[in-house]
């Protein structure tokens, strides 16, 4: 199989990322919870993978709190700045794991719509619409579904300016992409451990500026004679027992990309994004969705044939993609393709300029050319 849906999880991960994580589950128990080494040994790996996270985004030890994923982690972002019925300023290409939370709690969302691949109209969306009395901006970084790289830091810096809370979505770009949280000035960066990070599913990262809000309340293996969470972090956020050989492997992961570093993981999918635009541009019975400032995912419909057929015939051949709405109906809607849908490709560092060739051949079985 040729896996080209790493927008969605890297499937292929570094060696070292599965010898860890058995590696933790033979030998770790729970942090905190004892002061035998397999509870020590859990605790050292945790505080390990805290240590490589806040050296990638430019954060101190405490400020990086663990989820369960990206989803985890916005919803504990949003539910600790914005109240029931706050007026948040989205871009419009924002995730389900943004809007459904935002609509949970009644928010009054605002987008600041712009065309794809338009840092300069997006940015002065943003400026028009952060305006007093707004409670949030909400923002991704990379759009999962066309790649699209939002101008984050110069919305990062209108909100400073106007003193308004910024949340930043980094689950396409944490890896790739220069992620600051010391610089960005936002008050909360999710992410998830199983993209770019190349760690295990089921991990996830906040990195906060100033604390948070619990999610959930629960043991920490601190302050256990209170019924009030700690009020210091990162024991404010992470109740319960932590997935210890997840986090132990996403660690092996994050080293991976400090060793590798984001910015050739970033210059490879750009090569290989390229190579697969000119692949596709040769058929004028598709729709391509490409421009400046864009990562490693690209996406593209056809006239004649159904998104989801189109997915199929994909994985019939051995190639894997992703078709439909990419749970960000909000980005389709924005770039006109709500009612079709689209069929993504996604690169990461695994992926080779072969694979590409051999896509190209399959392009050639799947489509007509006209």
């Amino acid at each position: 199989m040729i896996y080209f849906d790493s927008a969605a999880t890297t499937l292929q991960k570094p060696q070292s990322v599965f010898a860890v994580v058995q590696h933790a589950m033979r030998t770790c128990s729970s942090v905190g919870r004892g002061g035998h080494p397999a509870a020590m040994a859990a605790a050292d790996a945790v505080y390990s993978c805290r240590e490589r996270a806040g050296q990638l985004f430019d954060a101190d030890v405490e400020q990086v709190a663990f989820t369960l994923n990206a989803t985890h982690a916005l919803n504990i972002a949003i539910k600790s700045i914005v109240p029931p019925g706050g007026r948040v300023v989205t871009s419009g290409f924002e995730h389900n794991a943004v809007t459904r939370p935002l609509h949970a709690i009644g928010a009054q969302v605002v987008k600041a719509t712009s065309p794809l691949f338009s840092q300069e109209k997006t940015l002065a969306a943003f400026e028009r619409q952060l305006t007093p009395g707004t409670a949030a901006a909400v923002c991704t970084h990379v759009s999962n579904v066309f790649g699209y790289i939002l101008p984050i830091e110069g919305i990062a810096r209108l909100c400073k300016k106007r003193g308004i809370p910024l949340i930043i979505d980094a689950s396409q770009s944490a890896g790739t992409l220069p992620v600051s949280l010391r610089e960005s000035g936002a008050a909360f960066i999710a992410m998830p451990g199983h993209k770019g990070l190349y760690g295990p599913q089921g991990t996830g990262i906040l990195l906060c500026a100033n604390g948070g809000e619990p999610l959930l309340e629960g043991g920490t293996g601190s302050n256990s004679a209170f019924l009030e969470m700690p009020d210091f972090m990162p024991d404010r956020l992470e109740a319960g027992t932590h997935n210890v050989s997840g986090i132990a492997g996403l660690r092996a992961g994050i080293d991976y990309v400090l060793f590798r570093t984001p910015q050739r993981i970033f210059a490879h999918e750009q090569h290989l994004l390229q190579q697969a635009r000119q692949v596709l541009s040769g058929y004028r019975n598709l729709q391509l969705y490409a421009g400046d400032s864009q990562s490693g995912v690209l996406s593209f419909r056809a006239q004649d044939m159904d998104c989801e057929t189109l997915g199929q015939e994909f994985a019939r051949f051995g190639i894997a993609t992703r078709a439909g709405l990419h749970c960000a109906p909000q980005a389709h809607e924005s770039a006109g393709t709500f009612e079709s849908g689209t069929v993504r490709i996604s690169f990461s560092a695994f992926n080779t300029a072969n694979e590409v060739r051999q896509f190209a051949g399959v392009c050639r079985r799947v489509f007509r050319r006209q």
